[in-house]
């Protein structure tokens, strides 16, 4: 009798060698992270096995930004031909080291007050130019805002309702138009639920908002801005979390305002939301099904405010420094903070508002880097997750007998280089798919 022959065993394949970044072993942010499969082929399509693969991190999909307003003071200084103060473009450029150290959007100030403080003379060319700075570094860039009732210009007081409204319209037009494919995400317009009662000064924008109504008036920015920009990202922004911004939304959206995204303040000068707020107020807005930008993120490294103040901006004091305490809780307050949002997939930007406490709104110690250009151990920490923890360091793997590679990490972009050459990856929500790359 013949032997039987043993039945057949499949050689089993390898799985293909894994880059990855520290996050996937996170319990509170492995879920966030993705994985894409890359097969390597030569150009008749055979798999490029064993070779080594140089993978690389580029940039996160969720936007890590801060405001850009120091560079642009300094580029309408440099236009109006003011001399530096000594040590002061030493102290930007630093200060600039340290804002691409770490983030990668910025958001320049349009406020139409400063813009256009004389009409018809506004600082275009101060804007193009620090927009540029970012762009040509590779940085996403944000305008804020093109309607707000704050910083509006003192000549459009004397003039009838109409034709503020007029003027309204043109301005948002002209510059989402003029910026058009180099700033191409706005707020379209600022903190609608106080516009129309507004009462700490006179200005048109609230005069005409408390007689179109709220609505009308977001309809108007988002209108203006869409036609002069159609791949405009377009926000509705506001720091008021209570159910009157929820209820705007509903309203806007029940009258067909095609809204891109929903700003959210978080200015925590009285103290940190904490995580059970941070992830209430992720919910409750995160209902609309809209994606979520944190716009205004702004935590203390000093004496916290006192809690009965309602309107942050009636807190004035002449010294406000940080203090050891504080240090420590701020970089622990960012460090939590962060998490919680980066951990909601709803979330596609967080802006920090303000590198440095020169320039700081109410003079407060909310900076992530002293006037002196120092890091603050947030800034650390911050950069630490962003750039660290939540980053992909170079790897070099091998691909398998397919010709396969893994890259994974948190939603963005990387590249893998192998023969010589770089190739772009995209790391996307979803499931793991497969990016074919033919190495010449």
């Amino acid at each position: 009798m013949s032997a039987v022959p043993a039945p057949s065993v499949p050689t089993p394949v390898a799985p293909a060698a894994v880059a990855q970044a520290a996050v996937t072993a996170d319990p509170e942010l492995a879920h966030r992270a993705r994985r894409r499969t890359v097969r390597l082929v030569d150009p008749a399509g055979r798999p490029l096995v064993g070779v080594s693969v140089r993978v690389e991190q580029r940039g996160h999909a969720v936007a890590f930004g801060c405001i850009g307003f120091d560079e642009t003071e300094r580029a309408w200084r440099r236009l109006s031909g003011r001399t530096p103060a000594p040590g002061e473009d030493a102290l930007l450029d630093r200060l600039d080291a340290l804002w691409f150290d770490l983030f990668d959007t910025a958001t320049l100030p349009f406020y139409w007050g400063t813009f256009e403080p004389e009409r018809g003379r506004t600082r275009t060319a101060a804007l193009r130019a620090a927009a540029e700075h970012y762009v040509s570094r590779g940085a996403r860039v944000k305008g804020h805002p093109l309607v707000w009732h704050t910083v509006a210009p003192r000549w459009l007081e004397p003039l009838p309702d109409d034709e503020v409204l007029r003027l309204l319209r043109e301005r948002v037009r002209r510059d989402a138009g003029e910026f058009a494919g180099l700033v191409d995400t706005w707020d379209a317009i600022n903190e609608v639920v106080i516009m129309p009662v507004f009462d700490k000064d006179t200005n048109a924008v609230t005069r005409v908002a408390a007689t179109q109504g709220r609505v009308p008036m977001v309809q108007l920015a988002f209108d203006e801005a869409r036609a002069a920009n159609p791949a405009a990202t377009l926000l509705l922004n506001d720091f008021d979390m209570s159910a009157d911004y929820e209820h705007l939304v509903e309203e806007c959206l029940a009258a067909g305002v095609r809204i891109d995204a929903l700003g959210l303040q978080s200015h925590m000068h009285k103290g940190a939301w904490g995580r059970d707020k941070t992830l209430d107020v992720l919910e409750r807005f995160g209902r609309f099904g809209l994606p979520l930008h944190l716009t205004e993120t702004t935590i203390l490294s000093g004496d916290l405010m006192p809690r009965d103040i309602v309107d942050l901006n009636d807190h004035r004091v002449e010294r406000w420094p940080s203090t050891p305490d504080g240090l420590d809780r701020q970089a622990d307050d960012v460090v939590a903070h962060y998490r919680a949002l980066v951990a909601d997939p709803r979330v596609q930007a967080v802006t920090y508002w303000g590198l440095s406490d020169h320039g700081m709104w109410l003079h407060a110690p909310g900076g992530l880097v002293t006037e002196d250009g120092t890091p603050k151990p947030a800034y650390d920490a911050l950069r630490g997750l962003v750039r660290g923890e939540w980053w992909l360091a170079p790897t070099t793997v091998t691909a398998d007998a397919d010709g396969r590679v893994q890259v994974q990490g948190l939603p963005g972009r990387y590249a893998v280089e192998a023969g010589g050459a770089w190739h772009d990856v995209t790391v996307e929500e979803g499931d793991d798919a497969e990016t074919l790359v033919t190495v010449r």
